[in-house]
């Protein structure tokens, strides 16, 4: 059954039969403009994770230049973390973070000044990441609500994977360009130059579409406090409602990807003080960043749309492969930060990041499958975890923190190496990983929604019973398996 198009850029979903005079039908759609929407969240995405993670791989420079110590540039990284929830409260006021990206290019920039203190500089320096810190919430925590809204379930998983990754996208490039394009005010320049020159890209988002691509999409969105109200088992509206075993299941999420997500936080912000002592420059340390994030970009392009369209209800099996190997990779930086070891280092940055990304939508599909809060569920878990990530908030910060306090002192051998807080990190990252096998993962929201369209398929045309969830076939046993009667009239 081909789609029917309309002159205003509409498509009506193939699986749905519209038929105006059936009483209690609903019409669900899809619009042309979701990829205009689309292509804004990636852009201003691939901008905001470029901020965050710029001093990474110079922070031994940028310390030299501005006459600040090496922990003063890594809470260049860390006010990103600590922002977050906060500026997640103004995630409804898109256009808000369009104005703190700008104001964050020009203010960082005014540090630059060579007339400036030290300390002048640095104020300077730390106030733009704060304004930048306020602008990545905001184009993060919508991708599942905007997936939600304008797409159906042969493209909800695949947008909801474009727009996170976007953050990755943005954090590989700001790692691999930071040292490249000159010194470290030079490179402060770039990034407001980028910063500026991408900012059009905010007026491409929409709110929603008029008519829903699913039943989910048709609802109102849910408040975070209604999440929380949720999470506590206190009472609150029907939608909102979580069964114990889904608010253990979503506790269960929250500490292994915090651990995970950590953990490449923790990576993008200290890259440099961990593989430079044992010899490798800040280039390198950026290249091994960069693989880290575009490995995994390339493994999430490839499986986001297999989880749409053939591995439709095997999100939690999935997760309970990919964490243990990924942990597992994590343990093993341990011994492979070495002089002359970069080819080991460079495959363990491919596997980590491959497994670490394809998790990325996955999880924040599954928040929203396990809460039926697309934005309260997303908010959380960006506070906790970051894959893009671009916000392991929570686990970042401590772990950036504590493995800061375990650097080896000067009399060490190499000086100031690393190797302490690199076992801290793999016992950190296998404690939280092992939690996953203790979760059961179900998808209720898409559930839910393929019942909804198999009655309305069921009552608009009878003879199309056998036409099942948005684009795909679903037989009279699936429909059964569902909840729905297939005989349904």
């Amino acid at each position: 059954m081909s789609n029917a198009r309309y002159s205003d850029g509409i498509e009506v979903v193939p699986s749905v039969v519209h038929i105006e005079d059936v009483p209690g039908t609903v019409e669900y759609r899809l619009y042309r403009q979701r990829f205009s929407g689309l292509l804004g969240f990636i852009i201003l995405g691939i901008v905001t994770g470029m901020q965050w993670s710029w001093f990474g791989p110079i922070a031994t420079d940028t310390a030299d230049e501005f006459g600040i110590s090496l922990g003063q540039v890594n809470w260049l990284g860390n006010i990103t973390f600590c922002i977050f929830v906060p500026a997640s409260l103004l995630v409804p006021v898109s256009e808000m973070g369009g104005v703190a990206l700008l104001v964050s290019a020009w203010v960082r920039y005014a540090g630059t000044i060579r007339s400036l203190s030290p300390q002048s500089a640095y104020v300077l320096l730390f106030f733009g990441q704060l304004f930048s810190a306020i602008s990545q919430p905001v184009f993060q925590v919508l991708a599942p609500m905007f997936s939600e809204r304008w797409f159906d379930l042969r493209g909800r998983t695949t947008a909801t994977m474009v727009i996170a990754i976007a953050n990755p996208v943005g954090s590989a490039l700001g790692q691999l360009l930071s040292p490249l394009v000159g010194t470290p005010r030079q490179s402060i320049l770039v990034l407001a130059i980028i910063s500026t020159a991408t900012l059009p890209a905010i007026l491409l988002i929409s709110d929603s579409p008029p008519s829903p691509p699913t039943y989910s999409g048709s609802k109102q969105p849910l408040s975070l406090t209604s999440l929380c109200r949720a999470m506590l088992g206190l009472s609150g509206s029907k939608e909102a409602f979580m069964s114990r075993r889904e608010r253990a299941d979503f506790i269960i999420m929250m500490l292994a990807f915090g651990g995970l997500g950590g953990a490449v936080s923790a990576l993008s912000v200290l890259s440099a003080q961990w593989f430079g002592p044992a010899g490798y420059s800040d280039t390198t340390c950026g290249l091994l960043g960069a693989t880290l994030f575009l490995s995994g970009i390339t493994a999430a392009v490839i499986s986001a749309p297999l989880f749409d369209r053939v591995f439709t209800h095997t999100m939690g099996a999935t997760l309970k492969i990919l964490v243990p190997v990924v942990s597992l990779a994590w343990l093993s930086l341990i011994w492979a930060s070495k002089p002359n070891n970069v080819a080991a280092l460079f495959v363990l940055m491919v596997i980590i990041g491959s497994c670490s990304v394809t998790m990325l939508p996955l999880a924040l599909e599954l928040g929203v499958e396990l809460t039926r809060n697309a934005n309260g569920s997303s908010t959380i878990l960006w506070f906790v975890f970051l894959t893009t990530p671009d916000s392991a908030n929570l686990f970042g910060i401590m772990l950036i923190l504590v493995e800061d306090a375990l650097r080896a002192p000067s009399t060490a051998n190499p000086p100031y190496n690393m190797h302490d807080a690199l076992i801290f990190h793999g016992c950190v990252v296998m404690v939280c990983g092992s939690a996953i096998f203790f979760q059961r993962a179900k998808q209720a929201r898409r559930e839910m929604d393929e019942v909804m369209i198999i009655n309305t398929v069921s009552r608009s045309a009878p003879d199309a019973a056998d036409l099942g969830p948005v684009g795909q076939s679903i037989n009279k046993a699936d429909a059964t398996t569902f909840g729905g009667d297939p005989n349904h009239k």
